[in-house]
Parts: structure tokens; sequence; C-alpha cells
């Protein structure tokens, strides 16, 4: 039977913030894997499919996202996972004409590559490459604060992209370095 509440975004997904190789907390809290998710509006498969299934968690939660209340919040007055990058993220180009979501686990997601081999050199995996991902989401209800959260799950890299944030790789730095200028 299939899980209303999964979806496997398309191979044209990008991955920023890709913190998938440790933990990390965030503001205190517990430490966790996480991945923001760009996917481009073109990809309308994905898109609807993520929108389907935060439908699926919403009326799968129903009774959570309810609470001590007297009735169910509508879908649109609860924290949503997917977002606009051009409203929500104006300012960054890797965003643009994009949706995203942030994704995150207590557990590391499996990593493979597009031979569905593991990736195991850390190096092979960083914020701008290109892969599908497998998550799911769920309703919250944590002292009044409702919603729809979305979990990863597993991360299947398709391409290499450009790094996000301005890192170059070592290979490209000293590419044309001349050895005469190095020890100046």
């Amino acid at each position: 039977m299939k899980n209303p509440t999964k979806v496997i975004t398309g191979k044209d997904t990008c991955w920023s913030f890709a913190n998938v190789w440790e933990p990390k907390s965030m503001n205190g809290g517990t430490p966790k894997y996480s991945v923001s998710l760009i996917i481009p509006k073109s990809d309308t498969v994905t898109i609807g499919k993520i929108k389907a299934a935060i439908q699926a968690a919403y009326e799968e939660g129903a009774s959570k996202l309810k609470g001590s209340g007297k009735s169910v919040p509508p879908l649109a007055a609860i924290k949503n996972p997917l977002r606009d990058g051009d409203v929500d993220r104006p300012d960054d180009a890797a965003y643009e004409d994009a949706y995203f979501v942030n994704a995150n686990s207590p557990t590391a997601p499996g990593i493979i590559d597009a031979d569905k081999n593991p990736i195991l050199n850390r190096s092979e995996v960083y914020s701008g490459v290109y892969g599908k991902a497998a998550i799911h989401f769920y309703a919250f209800n944590v002292n009044g604060n409702r919603g729809i959260a979305c979990s990863l799950d597993n991360l299947m890299k398709i391409r290499d992209g450009e790094h996000l944030g301005g890192k170059t790789s070592a290979e490209d730095d000293f590419a044309t370095e001349d050895d005469d200028d190095f020890l100046n």
C-alpha cells in the first residue's frame, strides 16, 4: 500500500544547506540531519506530489492539529513546509523561480548515487548537487505551534552542480596556479 504522505522528488532538485553526514543542533534543540530541497517551479509533477502529500498529512493528523480546540484549523492557517523561494528568499539566486522544503531527521539518511551504490566519500555530497530525495510529511502540534513538517528519509545524487555559498574545490583553486608565484 502506497503511503500518501511520502514523496520522491524529481531529479532536478538542488540540495542546499546539506547537513547530511553529521547531525547539527539548531537553537539548542535535538541534533538532526537536514537539507533544504530546492525544486524548480517548472517541475510541476514534484510540486503536485508535495501538495497532495501535505494535504494527506493534514487529513491524517487532523486530531493532532485540533488539539484541545473545538475544530481543526484550516490548512492555510497553519505552518506549511512548501515555501516559495521568490517570496521567502528573494536575495538568494539559488532559490529563484523555485519552491523549497526543509527536510530533517534525527536519523541519518541513506545516500546513494544514480546507480544505487552507497556514497561513502563525503566530498561527493555538498550544497549545490542535484538529486532525488525521499521525504514524507506529518502533522505536528507542539505548545500550540501547529503545522505540517517534512521528514528526510533518503537521498539519491544524480549529478554535480555549482557549489552554493561560493566554496570552490582545491582542484579548481590550484588549476592555473603559477609555480613561481606560489612561494611569493
